[in-house]
């Protein structure tokens, strides 16, 4: 009887092994539809391959006033609600998915808990990028008018940033605050209006008024 067990214990091991090998090879998007239809080993693959992604994600917004690790917690939340809401008739990635439920998840969780908007400061803006990017290549540098300043000198880089931030936090709405927070992480026009429910060129207009009411800070008169 021992033996017996013994046995199928082995088996269940080798299976379970044979499982895990399989699932570290296995695409995301299959891995994800087979989480969420109930395999419990599917969704702890998932959830662990892309720990490493959220954590580093959490790093963004840990001056914002929140906790890191409760930050890393709302993002493996996010991360669920991207397992557990993906379709594979979605035009997208998972991976793309799962990053804007993700940052969404994270951005709603440091409203709640400051009360306040903020941005996060370990990063940097360029504006030398197209502006509403299923239209047209004009970028926000060309959109500023003159003088035209080169990208080495639209760039804001952390040190300044910080400097500016509380200009832009009594400048900028709380919308206009989280589009850019949003285009700090890098997110597309698309997955920016995914996170914030809003249309793609609602998201521009957003990025369009940052644009004007940061210039004066940008353009300094010589």
């Amino acid at each position: 009887m021992k033996s017996a067990d013994r046995q199928e214990t082995d088996l269940e091991k080798e299976n379970y092994e044979d499982k895990l090998k399989k699932y570290e090879t296995m695409e995301d998007e299959p891995l994800a539809l087979l989480a969420k239809n109930g395999d419990g080993f599917a969704l702890e693959s998932l959830l662990e391959r892309y720990k490493s992604s959220v954590r580093v994600k959490a790093r963004s917004y840990f001056l914002v006033g929140a906790n890191q690790e409760d930050i890393v917690q709302e993002g493996m939340i996010g991360l669920y609600k991207a397992i557990r809401d993906y379709s594979d008739d979605k035009q997208t990635s998972f991976r793309g998915f799962a990053d804007v439920c993700v940052t969404r998840q994270m951005i709603t969780a440091i409203k709640s808990a400051t009360r306040q908007k903020h941005l996060p400061l370990n990063s940097y803006v360029s504006l030398n990028q197209s502006t509403y990017e299923a239209e047209t290549d004009q970028t926000f540098e060309e959109t500023l008018g003159d003088p035209v300043l080169s990208p080495e000198e639209i760039v804001i880089d952390r040190e300044s940033y910080a400097d500016m931030e509380k200009t832009i936090e009594e400048t900028l709405s709380g919308y206009e605050q989280d589009v850019l927070a949003l285009y700090l992480e890098g997110l597309s026009y698309q997955e920016m209006a995914l996170a914030l429910d809003k249309s793609i060129k609602s998201i521009d207009n957003a990025l369009q008024r940052v644009k004007v009411k940061l210039e004066k800070e940008l353009i300094k008169p010589d």
